[in-house]
């Protein structure tokens, strides 16, 4: 399930920061999320315990939905890890 960053020109670019493809129970599935005029703070403890409690991260769903991958970027594990090995060698 590769996560990347949309690029110009693509559907949702300028409205949608990452897109997220993949099959789950068998049907394939495109979710754009992260709005991309706003920086991830990730980094504030603060910032992140208080993304992960009101968007209810505990239970985030099934990978279909954009409230997986959101949660998933703002977990302790970092932002190159969860992009994938291509994105974390350009440097993006």
């Amino acid at each position: 399930m590769p996560v990347r960053r949309i690029k110009k020109g693509e559907p949702g670019y300028g409205v949608k920061k990452f897109v997220a493809t993949g099959t789950h129970d068998g049907k394939p599935y495109t979710v754009r999320f992260g709005d991309a005029d706003m920086e991830i703070r990730r980094d504030n403890p603060k910032a992140r315990a208080n993304f992960r409690s009101r968007h209810g991260c505990d239970e985030p769903g099934p990978p279909s939905k954009a409230k997986f991958w959101s949660c998933k970027m703002w977990s302790k594990k970092p932002v190159s890890k969860v992009l994938g090995s291509k994105s974390a060698k350009k440097g993006k």
